[in-house]
């Protein structure tokens, strides 16, 4: 049966959890009939009872030593503490927060979309305790069932910093949108900072990697490796199943999937922390270049110099794209000499891109800062040049096309017949 069929055929009990619930508080458990209970207890997982209904829990505990990647757990605690004592400004940073308070959080669902059509049947998260990692996942047994599940997750609730992948726009909306339905049943929804990994790891990798989903950043970053891996989309077909049959076996596998997820969020904060850090050894020439411009648009100058200067010293394509970076840099700082500097040195990158807005920006310099017109034209000339040579069309903040470089130039041409030199 197709997963659109499953879905026409299970409307009518999604449409349970849309409506307003009646919670009666005196729950009796041994009246509340829990389908293949011992096989759940055998997994690690037990009912959370509520009035007449019941959600189930699974906890998986680890020790810090446990290795997850190319990291165990206990360097999270290293991340954590690198920020305490570094006074870097960074929307990763945990500076001021203990390691306990970050709250690792994923969740599954019946879509990919937004709005109350869609159901969250598992909150996975996790966070350290003591000397251990501890992971919980709060399973939606049934459509109608969202009272218990959103009490058993909430009351207990006091970490202060979500760490997701995508999260901002996915995962905690659909938390605020499910949590509408039952709100006035259940404990509030905290106030939380949030760390959204996604963003670091396009920032950094988007170079190297076509897909960004967090099984490949796991494989190709993390050196994570799935074994009997159920595919994420697969994940609300085997819940409708799930729903039908009340079998478990089917939610193990997506229970193991969410684990993983999870588990990863945890060593991809602490790698991105390492790269930001500068504490990776391996780390490549593109990845800092992408650190040093990370700090740049944040306006850590010193941050991005010190990252950015160790780059320029080469002749690869990263050595012309910090220089360039740090040359924009100069630009906002009116230090217009090694502005120049750098720009000139881009001219010839070999990148047609990079070369039209060096000479584009060497052009304004010579005409507007040194009033040599000649140089002025002669870099609007190579600016138009390199735009007719471009294969395709190169986008730029102030989207010059080559006529209105000709404009530029013949307006250039007009200062030198006026003022010679």
């Amino acid at each position: 049966m197709s997963l659109k069929s499953k879905l026409n055929r299970l409307k009518p009990h999604l449409s349970v959890a849309s409506q307003s619930v009646k919670v009666d508080n005196q729950s009796d458990p041994g009246k509340i009939d829990v389908p293949y209970l011992e096989r759940w207890e055998q997994e690690g997982v037990f009912p959370y009872f509520l009035g007449q209904d019941y959600c189930l829990i699974r906890e998986v505990k680890y020790p810090l030593s446990q290795q997850h990647g190319q990291y165990c757990f206990r360097d999270f605690l290293t991340a954590v503490d690198i920020w305490n004592k570094r006074p870097i400004n960074h929307p990763l940073s945990a500076r001021g927060h203990l390691a306990e308070e970050l709250f690792f959080f994923d969740t599954e669902t019946t879509g990919l979309g937004g709005g109350v059509g869609n159901t969250i049947f598992l909150l996975g998260y996790a966070s350290v305790s003591g000397e251990q990692l501890v992971l919980r996942q709060h399973i939606l047994p049934h459509p109608g069932a969202e009272v218990p599940l959103y009490q058993s997750f909430l009351e207990k609730v006091n970490y202060k910093t979500l760490v997701t992948y995508n999260g901002k726009s996915f995962d905690w909306p659909q938390v605020k949108t499910r949590h509408t339905l039952v709100r006035e049943h259940v404990p509030k929804l905290p106030a939380f900072g949030h760390f959204d990994l996604f963003h670091g790891a396009r920032r950094l990798w988007k170079h190297k990697l076509e897909r960004l989903k967090l099984a490949v950043v796991e494989k190709e970053v993390l050196g994570v490796e799935r074994i009997d891996d159920i595919p994420g989309y697969l994940a609300p077909m085997i819940y409708f199943d799930f729903i039908e049959s009340k079998t478990p076996d089917g939610m193990l596998g997506i229970l193991k999937h969410n684990e993983v997820d999870i588990l990863s969020l945890v060593t991809l904060y602490t790698h991105l922390t390492f790269q930001l850090c500068g504490i990776d050894a391996l780390q490549s020439r593109p990845e800092s270049y992408e650190v040093g411009r990370w700090f740049a648009s944040l306006g850590e100058k010193s941050e991005a110099e010190q990252v950015l200067g160790k780059l320029t010293t080469g002749s690869d394509m990263t050595s012309f794209q910090a220089k360039l970076t740090l040359a924009f840099q100069r630009k906002k700082e009116r230090n217009w000499e090694v502005a120049r500097r750098l720009f000139v040195d881009v001219v010839n990158c070999g990148d047609n891109r990079m070369s039209l807005e060096a000479c584009i920006e060497l052009a304004k310099i010579y005409e507007h800062r040194l009033k040599d017109y000649q140089l002025a034209i002669d870099y609007c000339q190579k600016a138009i040049l390199f735009r007719t040579q471009s294969k395709k069309t190169v986008k730029l903040s102030g989207q010059l096309t080559t006529e209105q470089l000709q404009v530029r130039l013949n307006r250039l041409e007009r200062k030198y017949a006026k003022f010679p030199g």
